[in-house]
């Protein structure tokens, strides 16, 4: 997928309701982020492009430097989409190195369709490494297959795939690090989208898997659909349309980036609940949001969306005012169309990192 970025405009949101809002926007993270810089090409050597995944480091192991950011990549040399085969690591003073390249032979386990790395990018503090896969033979819709989990050691190592079951074509993925235990919550876009031909069928769901993470490659424990109904679509341009982006807060709600609907919704419990919600509720919709692909939690509980359909980042407070914007691409036409995917806030909390599919670049929106 494609998307773009440049900044200026911070405020509210046509439609938003007044009461409260300007003390919202008072605290948003976004509001004092002005500038924006590149931090570094996401172009390894082999010419891997359509950087898509974000995660920082949170500790120093193996070849992870802490508060360095891992970027995966969708496409490969070609720019077919669903065959990049690579993570590089960028340090925030723009050294890159490639902390793995994933190949079919380099697999432990099952992958159906092989190697084609999605936003579902994730980093434990003990180390393991975990990337989702929604692979193409030839980057259309047409030859997509149902894709795993690819975990990786320290050293960029495959050690464990997790497949099959409710994991179908992997998309995004949020994390929770419990130590010796963590949680995945993963968007699944593939269920019966392909069969549709383009149109939109609302079968899109959130797993959550749980894992045990000591001293050996990590294990699944329990696996439950906790979201279900979401709508996905097959695109020639974007391969595939669907639940997105997702953030845990702190009070245990999921926030999930509904592509198709052009909204951001909640699932309550998520930490917890047994069965699955249809959709779940509805947060905000409309307004700024534009196709909300990617997402992140702020240090404040807000949730940070970047558009599809533009390249703007809207900030959103959980009872679903929109209340600060910033453009990050406005080249291209639309503006900044297809550009944007995978984001995250820098360790220090004034700063939030992301990707640009248009320029293959890592960037920072700062002070």
């Amino acid at each position: 997928m494609r998307i773009r970025s440049s900044l200026l405009a911070v405020g509210v949101v046509a439609g938003l309701v007044a009461t409260g809002t300007a003390v919202a926007t008072l605290r948003a993270l976004v509001s004092p982020l002005r500038h924006h810089s590149v931090v570094a090409s996401t172009v390894p050597a082999n010419g891997d492009v359509n950087p898509y995944g974000v995660a920082v480091v949170p500790r120093t192991t193996g070849r992870l430097v802490a508060g360095n950011v891992l970027v995966s990549n969708f496409n490969n040399q070609a720019n077919l989409q669903g065959t990049g085969t690579t993570i590089v690591q960028v340090s925030p003073a723009g050294r890159r190195s490639v902390f793995a390249r994933i190949t079919p032979m380099s697999l432990p386990g099952r992958c159906p369709g092989g190697i084609g790395l999605t936003t579902a990018l994730g980093v434990l503090r003990r180390g393991w490494v975990v990337v989702g896969s929604l692979p193409t033979t030839d980057g259309s819709a047409a030859t997509a297959r149902a894709g795993c989990l690819i975990v990786l050691n320290r050293w960029g190592t495959p050690v464990e795939t997790f497949s099959g079951g409710s994991i179908n074509g992997p998309w995004d993925m949020a994390t929770v690090d419990q130590g010796s235990r963590a949680t995945l919550f993963v968007a699944n876009v593939l269920n019966g989208t392909k069969a549709a031909g383009g149109m939109v069928v609302h079968r899109g769901t959130v797993l959550r898997l749980r894992l045990a993470v000591m001293h050996r490659p990590p294990q699944i424990t329990s696996s439950t659909v906790i979201g279900r109904g979401y709508g996905e679509r097959t695109d020639p341009a974007a391969l595939v349309v669907g639940p997105t982006g997702l953030g845990i807060a702190r009070n245990g709600t999921l926030f999930v980036a509904d592509s198709v609907a052009n909204r951001i919704d909640a699932i309550p419990d998520a930490m917890t609940r047994t069965s699955a919600v249809r959709i779940g509720r509805m947060v905000s919709s409309g307004g700024a949001l534009s196709t909300p692909l990617g997402l992140a939690i702020a240090p404040n509980g807000d949730i940070l969306t970047v558009n599809g359909g533009d390249g703007r980042l809207v900030e959103t407070t959980q009872p679903g005012h929109q209340i600060a914007i910033r453009w990050l691409d406005r080249s291209g036409s639309p503006p900044g169309s297809g550009a944007l995917f995978g984001l995250a806030v820098r360790p220090d909390q004034r700063a939030v990192y992301y990707v640009d599919d248009a320029t293959n670049t890592l960037n920072l929106l700062h002070h």
